[in-house]
C-alpha cells in the first residue's frame, strides 16, 4: 500500500522525489523519507513519522542535493509507525532501498545475516532486503546481479528500488506481486508505484511486468524477466490529466470525487453505447466469441469493490438470466471450489494491483474458468494485462482512501456488461434499449441528487454524538446499504453494520433503540411494501429512522422519521442513485466528528499486500 518514487537525473531531485510522495499519500502515510547520493558520493537520508508535509518541513532546514535518489511514504505492515520503521533503509552507509509489499521468510532471513554481522534497527521487513542486497553485492561488482541474487531469496510480494551510494549513474527496480512502473523523461528515469507520481515530469510509462528486474540510468533502460533474461517491455504514453491531484475548489478529495460523478460515468459510457445497445466490442475484440458462450459469472473482489459485485449478481440473474456468484479475493484463493461451465470469471478492482484479486486471477487460470474479465480504472495495471479482456471504468485519478467515482462507474461497467451478455441469454432488445436510455439518463439524475448536499449536511448533525448505526435495504439495494455502512466507518470511525432488512426480526432488532440511528434506502420497486413493514419494526420499538426515498414513494416523515427524497428513475440504475446520498452523509458526518476524511487511521488507498 505504500507509495515508491526514484530517480536519475542531471539535476536535484528532492523536489521531484516530494512532488511524488505527496501525489502517493493516499498510499501510505504512517512516516515519509528520501535518500539522495550528493556530488561527493554521500548517502544523504532524512525519515519523518506522519505525513510528507513532516518531511517537506525537514527539507527545508536540511536540504537534500544530488541527482540521484529514493522516497517513500509508509502505510505499516511490519513495525509500528516510527521514524526508525520508515523508509528508505540502509545497510552500512552504502545501499538504500525502500520497499512496497511483505516478505514472508523475512525472519529466516534476518537470522541468516544477523550470523553473518548485519545489525538491524528496524523492526521491518524492508531491512532484511537492503542487508541482503548489501552481502549479495560483495560477490559481485553490480548492484542489478546483488538485487537480482537478492530476489531469487525473497518470498512475498514486492516492488522496490535500490540504490549504491558508490555508483551513483543507476538505480535498479523490481516487481513481485507489487506495481512498479518506470518514466521515461529527456535525459532522466524514474521509478514509481503509480504513474501519479511522475506526472509532473512525464508522460511516457513502462509498466514492469511479475518477475521483471530493471536497471535505469539517465539515457537507457535495462529489463529482465523472471529468468534473468533481457526482454522489451512496451511504452505508453498517460492520458491522466496533471491536475488529477488537485482539490480545486473542495475542501476534501472525497468531496471533490463525489461531485466528479456525473462526469466520471459519461467518460465511462462515452462511445461505448449506440441509440439502443451496448457496443459488445468496448469489452475486448474476443469478447463476442467469449459473451456467447457464457452460462455462468463468477465475481471476485475486495471492499468497495466486492459490493459492486454484489449488486451485479442481482442484476446478472434477473435481466440477463445468468447464475452469478460473487466471493471475496482472500476467501476464494484459499478454499477449493467448483468451476461451473463456461463460467467467465469476472475481477473488479480499482487499482488493477490488489494482492488478494490478482491472486484470485492466477489460480482461477490453473482451475480452467473458461475466460477472464477485469474491471479497473487502471490501464496498463497488472489484474488489466493478466486478463482475457478488460473493461476500463474511465474514472480517473481517485485520492480519497473512501471510493466514491471509482464505485459508481464499477456499476456503471456491470450494468453494460450484464446487458453485453444478456442478449445471448434471450434478453429482449427492449430491455437492452431501456438500460442504454437510464444509463444515459444518469448523469443528469445524479447532478440533481448532489443538489441534496446541503440537506444532507443537516442531516449528518445528528449522528454527531452516534457510536452506532444501521443501514437497511433490500434486493439489489442491500449491498448498497453495505457499502453506505463501509463509508461510514471508513471515515467517520461510527460503528456501522448493514442488513437486508428483511433480517430485522432474526437479531438486529435487539439493538433497536432511541440512540441507534437507522439508515434506509427506500427506491420506488416491488418490496417497498415489505420494506415499510420492515420500518415500521424500528419505528416502534423507538428507534430514530432516516430514509433516504424515491420520491414517488410518498413515505411520510414524522415522530421518529426524517425523509429525503431523490427524484424518480428508472428501477434498472437505482442502486446507483442511492450510492450518492450515502456517501454525502459519511461525508459530512466525518466533517462534524473532526476526522481525517481523505486518510482515515489504519487504511490506505491501494491494497498490494495480503
Amino acid at each position: 500500500m505504500c507509495g515508491i518514487v526514484g530517480a536519475v537525473a542531471q539535476r536535484d531531485v528532492a523536489e521531484i522525489l516530494l512532488e511524488g510522495l505527496r501525489r502517493l499519500e493516499y498510499r501510505g502515510y504512517d512516516s515519509a523519507g528520501m535518500a539522495v547520493v550528493n556530488q561527493a558520493g554521500e548517502l544523504n537520508r532524512l525519515r519523518r513519522l506522519g505525513k510528507v508535509a513532516e518531511l517537506a518541513d525537514a527539507l527545508k532546514l536540511e536540504p537534500l542535493q544530488g541527482g540521484t535518489g529514493i522516497a517513500h511514504t509508509r502505510w505499516a505492515t511490519h513495525g509500528e509507525p516510527s521514524e526508525r520503521n520508515a523508509h528508505p533503509h540502509v545497510s552500512r552507509g552504502d545501499i538504500a532501498v525502500v520497499h512496497n509489499g511483505i516478505i514472508e521468510n523475512h525472519e529466516l532471513l534476518r537470522e541468516k545475516l544477523i550470523k553473518q554481522g548485519y545489525e538491524f534497527i528496524s523492526e521491518t521487513d524492508t531491512e532484511v532486503i537492503v542487508h541482503l542486497i548489501h552481502a549479495e553485492i560483495q560477490h559481485t561488482n553490480s548492484l542489478l546481479e546483488a538485487v537480482q541474487r537478492a530476489v531469487e531469496q525473497l518470498e512475498g510480494a514486492y516492488g522496490m528500488v535500490a540504490m549504491d551510494r558508490r555508483d551513483p549513474s543507476r538505480l535498479i527496480g523490481a516487481r513481485s506481486g507489487s506495481p512498479l512502473v518506470i518514466g521515461v523523461g529527456i535525459g532522466e528515469r524514474f521509478f514509481a508505484s503509480d504513474q501519479l507520481a511522475l506526472l509532473p515530469v512525464t508522460r511516457r510509462f513502462i509498466y514492469l511486468e511479475e518477475g521483471d528486474v530493471a536497471e535505469i540510468t539517465r539515457d537507457s533502460i535495462d529489463i529482465y524477466d523472471q529468468a534473468g533474461k533481457p526482454v522489451q517491455r512496451e511504452e505508453s504514453e498517460s492520458t491522466v490529466t496533471h491536475d488529477a491531484s488537485d482539490k480545486g475548489k473542495f475542501r476534501h478529495y472525497m468531496l471533490k470525487e463525489i461531485h466528479e460523478q456525473p462526469d466520471a460515468i459519461i467518460n465511462t459510457l462515452e462511445g461505448r453505447l449506440t441509440d439502443k445497445q451496448v457496443i459488445e466490442a468496448s469489452f475486448g475484440h474476443e469478447a463476442h466469441d467469449i459473451f456467447s458462450k457464457v452460462e455462468s459469472v463468477q465475481i471476485i473482489a475486495c471492499g468497495t469493490s466486492y459490493h459492486a459485485g454484489l449488486v451485479a449478481r442481482y442484476w446478472f440473474e434477473s435481466i440477463a438470466g445468468v447464475q452469478c456468484n460473487v466471493e471475496i479475493a482472500s476467501e476464494f484463493r484459499y478454499r477449493k471450489s467448483v468451476v461451473p461451465k463456461n463460467c467467465l470469471f469476472v475481477t473488479i478492482s480499482q487499482s488493477g494491483e490488489t494482492a488478494d484479486t490478482l491472486a484470485a486471477l492466477r489460480l482461477a487460470k490453473e482451475q480452467g474458468f473458461m475466460a477472464s474479465l477485469a474491471i479497473c480504472n487502471v490501464p496498463g495495471s497488472s489484474l488489466v494485462r493478466e486478463s482475457d479482456l478488460s473493461f476500463m471504468t474511465r474514472a480517473g485519478a481517485e485520492i480519497g482512501v473512501a471510493s466514491t467515482k471509482a464505485f459508481t462507474t464499477q456499476l456503471v461497467s456491470f450494468l453494460m456488461l450484464v446487458a453485453a451478455i444478456g442478449r445471448y441469454r434471450g434478453m429482449s432488445a427492449e430491455t437492452e434499449a431501456e438500460i442504454v436510455k437510464a444509463l444515459k439518463e444518469l448523469p443528469n439524475h445524479l447532478n440533481h441528487v448532489l443538489q441534496l448536499a446541503g440537506d444532507i449536511e443537516d442531516l449528518a448533525e445528528d449522528f454527531s454524538e452516534k457510536h452506532h448505526s444501521l443501514f437497511l435495504g433490500r434486493g439489489n439495494q442491500y449491498p448498497i446499504a453495505m457499502e453506505g455502512a463501509l463509508k461510514l466507518k471508513e471515515i467517520s470511525y461510527i460503528h456501522a453494520e448493514a442488513y437486508a432488512a428483511g433480517e430485522l426480526k432474526h437479531g438486529p432488532l435487539a439493538l433497536i433503540d432511541t440512540d441507534m440511528p437507522v439508515v434506509v434506502v427506500a427506491p420506488n420497486n416491488d418490496l417497498l411494501e415489505k420494506l415499510k413493514s420492515n420500518m415500521e419494526e424500528v419505528r416502534a420499538r423507538g428507534g430514530q429512522l432516516y430514509v433516504f426515498a424515491d420520491q414517488a414513494t410518498q413515505i411520510k416523515g414524522g415522530d421518529g422519521v426524517k425523509v429525503m427524497y431523490i427524484e424518480h428513475v428508472h428501477e434498472v440504475v437505482a442502486p446507483i442513485i442511492f450510492t450518492v446520498p450515502l456517501q454525502l452523509l459519511s461525508y459530512y458526518v466525518a466533517i462534524i466528528k473532526g476526522t481525517d476524511v481523505d486518510q482515515p487511521r489504519n487504511l490506505a488507498k491501494s491494497v498490494t499486500v495480503e
